[in-house]
């Protein structure tokens, strides 16, 4: 009994000194240490806002032993927005609220404040533009955007602001050179003014905006266009020629040329226009002849009537 009694202070005070010494080499071994993740953002928007580029991460520094920090990862970690009551503005301030899922892993200073554009959410309906275009020679006579009928109407739902002046568009680049040309599907984008808004961004919105139909279905008709140009006109052999001892020395046409005007696809056929046949049979001096052009079918030129002159001279091997 004595041996626990005598001294007994001084025996305590071993003890004590033993357990802090403990302490000391097992703190040594597992100290304190900090950490910062980038951290993704979560948000609660109120029902009739969204957040114009809201970020999508936000810095979290954690404190905690070394072992639990060591195996610490950040999806561990939550970082909250709460956009619930606030208004719309070009300059918001908006909280983070981060929370350490592990025990023993502490955030002592929450993520800094940071500030957004809110604009009020809204739903536009917007009817389809299709926008094509012909094809040399052709003209579109009719062009449909279909979803499944037609006029379609796609809904846009993202800012108010972003709506102003915003129309749907369903661009075609190739030229039309058909008669009937359908497309099974085609993408829609969607324009603001003669600028067309990049479809990748509205994911960076809180929450995401979107276009509920990104694609439709095209139907183009398109016909022959009319179209001129200038076509030479040339002389056909004579029906008989000059008589005996006389010759064709020389052919003088006025108008050279004519203005053909008529669908461009027969137009690019024709080369030339051939003159009617003349009768040189009584001839013997140069002789001049009004002639009717005669345009193919379908279409119509500048001069209706040439003027062709036959130079006529005597054959100087006649003697």
């Amino acid at each position: 009994m004595n041996l626990i009694t005598d001294d007994w202070r001084l025996k305590l005070l071993a003890v004590g000194l033993a357990v802090l010494m403990l302490g000391a080499v097992a703190f040594s071994q597992n100290p304190p240490q900090t950490k910062t993740f980038s951290v993704p953002l979560s948000y609660t928007v109120g029902p009739d806002l969204v957040i114009i580029n809201a970020p999508t991460k936000t810095s979290v520094t954690v404190t905690g032993l070394a072992d639990l920090i060591a195996t610490m990862t950040v999806d561990r970690i939550q970082a909250h927005v709460d956009a619930t009551h606030v208004s719309p503005g070009g300059d918001v301030k908006l909280n983070v609220v981060a929370t350490s899922l592990v025990t023993g892993v502490n955030i002592p200073l929450q993520p800094s404040p940071f500030t957004a554009n809110i604009d009020r959410l809204t739903v536009d309906a917007l009817t389809v533009q299709p926008i094509d275009h012909a094809g040399p020679g052709w003209e579109v006579t009719k062009s449909e955007a279909l979803c499944p009928a037609s006029p379609c109407v796609v809904h846009f739902s993202g800012p108010a602001s972003w709506e102003v002046n915003m129309r749907a568009v369903s661009i075609y680049s190739s030229p039309i050179e058909k008669s009937t040309f359908d497309v099974p599907t085609w993408p829609v984008n969607l324009q603001q003014g003669s600028t067309t808004l990049d479809q990748s961004k509205f994911a960076l919105n809180q929450p995401i905006s979107f276009l509920d139909m990104g694609s439709i279905s095209l139907h183009i008709e398109a016909r022959t266009g009319t179209t001129s140009r200038s076509v030479a006109l040339v002389d056909s052999a004579p029906v008989h020629p000059p008589p005996a001892g006389y010759r064709v020395t020389g052919v003088v046409i006025a108008p050279v040329t004519v203005i053909l005007t008529g669908p461009a696809d027969k137009l690019s056929l024709v080369q030339y226009l051939s003159l009617q046949p003349v009768d040189l049979s009584s001839s013997t001096t140069n002789a001049t002849f009004n002639v009717q052009i005669t345009f193919p079918n379908g279409m119509s030129g500048s001069v209706a009537v040439a003027k062709i002159t036959y130079l006529i001279s005597a054959n100087p091997n006649t003697g």
